[in-house]
């Protein structure tokens, strides 16, 4: 691992990773990672817990979120860095978004139900540790079962969008994600743009411009299932549009263990450059 590398997106077991914060935390400075961003779906649970060990152990933990939106395209996801999570509008969105989720579940395990699973409350308890509940639990509990043989078939077979047991989230508009990670001093980056499906760079830069115009600020470019000449191409939309270019393994611990801390698949370096960048527009954004 690089010297100069970090990795701007990562989940733990607050949301739908394996890992506690603080173990995420002293995985990442093991990996000679010089800092590391928690971000979470739709909860800053861990936040606290991962700052205070990267105090600890002298790694930069950057408080971050990532809101699924709304989309016509694929599926879109917003990223918030530096956010400043008791900010009213920011709680107040978050509060939405998580009774949204909460909402999900018992309908999913209908779904699931009416196709002959038996999935329970009890058994995604006993796998979340108290975290909140995803698709991802779901599609463990179905490879655990024997209904899907990796969690690649459970979500292509039961859990994607237009599969048999799909039920969906998102409540948010992208302008309404981006609303409250700025009402919360963060900045709102665009996350894996390659899950969009776009199908050729100018729909990409359409989709991108429109973001900007609701108040985007970055574009996440290296990415675990980015390949090199589309992280090419996602860097030259950030510098058309005048956006910050990140990066980040999404790592998920065993939940996802293909994909590992800092270098996703095995070849993805995400230069700490990022983070500086991230800051000097926080900087320009909200003040020093």
């Amino acid at each position: 691992m690089s010297a100069l590398s970090c990795d701007l997106h990562t989940h733990s077991n607050c949301s739908d990773g394996s890992d506690y914060p603080g173990v995420l935390v002293k995985k990442a400075a093991e990996a000679g990672l010089q800092a590391i961003a928690l971000t979470d779906h739709d909860t800053v649970s861990g936040l606290a817990e991962a700052g205070a060990e990267a105090l600890t152990l002298g790694i930069e933990c950057v408080p971050g979120i990532e809101f699924g939106v709304l989309s016509s395209r694929g599926n879109m996801h917003i990223l918030g860095y530096f956010i400043e999570p008791s900010a009213p509008l920011f709680s107040a969105t978050l509060q939405r978004v998580q009774a949204a989720r909460a909402e999900r579940t018992p309908k999913l395990i209908k779904r699931l139900s009416e196709l002959g699973i038996s999935i329970t409350i009890d058994d995604l308890e006993s796998i979340t540790r108290g975290g909140q509940v995803g698709r991802p639990h779901f599609a463990r509990l179905l490879v655990e079962k024997g209904f899907a043989k990796d969690f690649g078939q459970a979500f292509s077979k039961y859990l994607a969008r237009g599969a048999k047991a799909y039920v969906p989230k998102s409540i948010l508009s992208p302008g309404e994600a981006i609303q409250a990670i700025h009402s919360a001093h963060g900045l709102a980056v665009l996350a894996h743009p390659f899950s969009l499906r776009c199908t050729s760079r100018r729909e990409l830069e359409t989709v991108v411009q429109e973001l900007c115009q609701q108040g985007l600020d970055g574009m996440e470019c290296w990415y675990s299932e980015h390949s090199p000449s589309f992280t090419g191409q996602c860097l030259d939309i950030t510098r058309k549009f005048n956006i910050v270019a990140t990066g980040g393994s999404d790592y998920h611990g065993a939940a996802k263990p293909y994909i590992k801390l800092g270098s996703g698949k095995g070849n993805l370096v995400v230069p700490y450059e990022c983070v500086e960048a991230l800051r000097a527009r926080h900087e320009e954004k909200y003040g020093a």
